[in-house]
């Protein structure tokens, strides 16, 4: 097992010991194996397997700020962008890229070395109810970290993460993002949450609103409330409030229905809204004819975000010709942008395929409105 796997997993004898660790108390073993290196290493390895996480698809991105800025020119962001990768079995995991937006906008993408590592689970929490806890391998970096599946709810997938960097009452600032439990049979909307991306909570959201995929979470409160933007019917776009992070019972007040034949078929949003001095920017989705997806967006009242002050009637970004086809073509959908000076830059999914990157001024997109 060595020779043929450790130059690739430069980690793996530990690997095997931990793992071993975790099956042998199931396990009727005489006493003599435990204090044996060799075969706590060779058993540990039997029950381990690769997993190419991103075999069958990677998609859906959203970007924010990293927590460390330090070290950077004038006008410079260095962030993390979330990823929806899809492996065997079509189970959906969140994996990370690192890097930095220079003024223009212009990207530096850090590349991740191979092969990742999976965030280990370390403590289920007593509350809320199935609040768990995981923490990155602590030889590895974030872009080489990857969150998979572990309550019931999750069996089947973490899609969609929508990430925020979110600015609580007294100024402290942590990483906030919604996303899909997939169980195989049923969904619900739950909350990623960290401070350094090196430990994350997981966590349900309860109540009517959170039965519903799609929930993007608000930068901040606003007028005393928690708010989160998502469809409620499989038609329209609310404005979802709320109290505390995890219970979403109201509805809330309705924003938006489709109206123009590139969004007939459904909305969405995509990604939480982005503060400007002119109000919030709410990225949407729509899906017309042939299933197409396309990218639009919303100007909503910065004091008052259920008035609707601008809307665009056609897309900003539809799949080229070279991003049609793949995994499910015609699609193109992010799960989030970043401000940078007066430019969004939005990582987008193309077919399920693929990332790919646009820029756009923020005059430019709100005279489009």
């Amino acid at each position: 097992m060595l020779v043929e796997f450790g130059e690739l997993h430069w980690q793996i004898e530990r690997v095997f010991e931990r793992r071993f660790t975790q099956v042998a108390s199931t396990l009727d073993l005489d006493e003599s194996i435990h204090t044996n290196e060799t075969l706590r290493k060779l058993i540990g390895a039997y029950f381990c397997h690769e997993y190419s996480y991103a075999a069958a698809a990677l998609m859906n991105p959203s970007i924010v700020p990293h927590p460390d800025q330090s070290q950077l020119g004038a006008g410079q962001v260095r962030f993390v962008m979330s990823m929806r990768a899809v492996g065997e079995g079509h189970i959906s995991s969140i994996a990370f890229r690192e890097g930095i937006l220079k003024p223009g906008p212009t990207l530096a993408l850090w590349p991740a070395s191979h092969p990742a590592l999976s965030a280990e689970h370390v403590i289920e929490l007593d509350s809320p109810p199935d609040r768990v806890c995981v923490e990155r391998n602590r030889d590895s970096t974030i872009g080489n970290s990857v969150i998979f599946p572990i309550t019931e709810a999750q069996r089947n997938g973490l899609e969609d993460l929508r990430l925020v960097r979110f600015t609580h009452d007294d100024g402290a600032m942590e990483w906030i993002g919604t996303y899909t439990a997939y169980s195989g049979h049923g969904i619900r909307s739950e909350l990623l949450r960290t401070r350094d991306f090196r430990r994350f909570e997981l966590a349900p959201l309860r109540g009517a609103a959170a039965t519903n995929k799609g929930m993007a979470l608000f930068p901040r409160k606003v007028n005393g409330n928690y708010l989160m933007i998502g469809r409620q019917d499989g038609k329209q776009l609310y404005l979802l409030p709320s109290s505390t992070l995890y219970d979403w019972e109201s509805h809330g007040t309705p924003l938006a229905e489709p109206r123009y034949p590139w969004e007939l078929v459904q909305i969405g949003n995509c990604g939480s809204p982005i503060e400007i001095d002119e109000g919030w920017i709410v990225l949407t989705h729509g899906v017309g004819a042939m299933r197409k997806y396309s990218i639009g967006a919303m100007l909503l009242a910065r004091d008052d975000p259920s008035r609707v002050l601008g809307r665009t009637a056609r897309p900003i970004l539809m799949a080229a010709e070279a991003e049609r086809d793949g995994y499910v073509p015609n699609v193109v959908y992010t799960c989030g942008a970043i401000k940078v000076d007066d430019s969004l830059f939005i990582p987008y999914g193309f077919a399920d395929s693929g990332i790919g990157f646009m820029s756009v001024r923020i005059s430019d997109l709100l005279g489009f409105m």
